[in-house]
This record gives C-alpha cells, structure tokens and sequence, in this order.
C-alpha cells in the first residue's frame, strides 16, 4: 500500500487484461502516465501547457476518474472515485506514475510530479526542474497545496473532462 502523503512510492502495479483492465504498458511504452483531476479548469489548462511543449512525446495524460485506472490507483493505496458534485471525481493532486506496470513502478505526486513532468520536456524546462528541485520540499508543497485549494473558486470547474482534439487524442489513454 502506499500513503499519498509520503509523495513518492515505488510498488508493482497489478494491472491484468484478465481483470477487464487493459495493459497500461503497451500505449505508455516507457512514458511518464500523469493523472489530473479532468473536472479542474487549472488542471486541464496545465494539461494543455504540457502537451505543447511535450515535443519529444514523453508523455501520456488521464483523467483520475478514468475507468481504466481505477485498479492501477487502488494498488497504490488511492481509492476508487465516484463522480461526486460536491467533492469532484478524484485525488486533489496532480499524480505521476513512472515504469508503470513495471516491478519498478513509481508514483510521484504535487510537487515531485510536476517537476517530473518538467525534466522530460525540451529546454529550458530541465533545467528550470533542477532549479525547482533546491527549493526545500516543505515549501513547494506548501505552495502546491496553496494552488490546489483555491483552483476551484479561481480557475473553475468543468461539469466533464473536456474532450482533446484529433491531433492531442493519442497523447490521452
């Protein structure tokens, strides 16, 4: 199991075609797997940003209320997530899984993910990440939780996951 709290874990995904779960390994094909809350306007503008600059394809997107995630979630101790108007549909974080489906699968979440998203994108956005990654992690994740409480009230929310367009729909599981 894996407490979200500790921000990083690493433990093997039980994901099974068997189960009615499609293997995530094949269209991830080594890509870093990130889970966003689809229903947050931050969210999905951030999303937007990262698929602009994702120029060397490292990258796939999903939304945590995603059917095909919800075992991949449980297995690392997040539990499954019902539409819930009053609650959203997700984790409250932004959530990053690397290897995933791999015996050395990880799970970066807030601040860490973001500065993983960051280091496989061209420059100078590594090199931004390396910088980040000195700030002391009490403080970016302060400032994430910030960001994360008043997404709602400032940037929106969507009543679904807005649907990506013909050229950003294989960059989506």
């Amino acid at each position: 199991m894996t407490d979200v709290a500790t921000n990083e874990v690493a433990s093997p995904a039980k994901i099974s075609a068997a189960s009615g779960i499609r293997d995530l390994r094949e269209p991830l094909k080594g890509r870093l797997l990130v889970v966003y809350d689809g229903e947050c306007g931050f969210c999905n503008r951030s999303i937007r940003w990262l698929l602009r600059r994702d120029a060397h394809d490292c990258l796939r997107f999903a939304p945590s209320n995603h059917p095909n995630l919800q075992e991949l979630l449980a297995s690392h101790g997040i539990p499954s997530f019902a539409p819930n108007p009053n609650i959203g549909s997700g984790p409250d974080t932004i959530l990053v899984f690397l290897n995933t489906g791999a015996h050395d699968e990880k799970l970066l979440v807030r601040s860490n993910a973001i500065l993983a998203c960051l280091r496989v994108l061209p420059q100078p956005w590594p090199f931004i990440a390396a910088i980040a990654r000195l700030i002391p992690r009490m403080v970016r994740e302060s400032a994430y939780r910030t960001i994360a409480r008043w997404r709602y009230r400032i940037w929106g929310r969507h009543a679904s996951c807005p649907i990506p367009t013909p050229e950003e729909r294989s960059h989506f599981l």
